[in-house]
């Protein structure tokens, strides 16, 4: 059964190679999140690197999510890349889509979730 109105969780701390989502006890270097949940992004599931990015299959579970938008965090100082041909996935699927610096992006996610839209994220929390 489909919960409605299941609320994106925010994120309640961040730091270098930690973050913390609310209403979860464990913590996370990286971490997807999603109206209702949230999980470790672990690289190693995707072969995803810094070079060259962030690929469709490390977005895929959290675009089935029912999302309106996605919010890319590409790390402290920006070292994840984002290549064009995946945000051109995310858009396929009918998610906007926006990339910043993780900082920036967890505000702007927390910012959204606060304002009950259905966004989702994926945030690195290092470089």
């Amino acid at each position: 059964q489909v919960q409605q109105n299941m609320s994106s969780p925010e994120i309640s701390s961040l730091s270098w190679g930690h973050m913390k989502v609310k209403g979860c006890s464990s913590s996370y270097k990286d971490c997807k999140v999603w109206p209702g949940g949230s999980r470790a992004w672990d690289w190693r599931e995707t072969g995803t690197d810094h070079h060259p990015g962030v690929q469709p299959a490390d977005l895929e579970e959290v675009l089935k999510k029912g999302i309106d938008l996605l919010v890319i965090g590409r790390g402290m100082s920006e070292a994840l890349q984002v290549p064009s041909t995946t945000l051109d996935f995310v858009r396929q699927k009918g998610v906007d889509v926006k990339v910043l610096q993780t900082e920036k992006a967890v505000a702007e996610y927390n910012k959204l979730a606060g304002q009950g839209a259905k966004v989702g994220g994926v945030f690195h929390s290092t470089c």
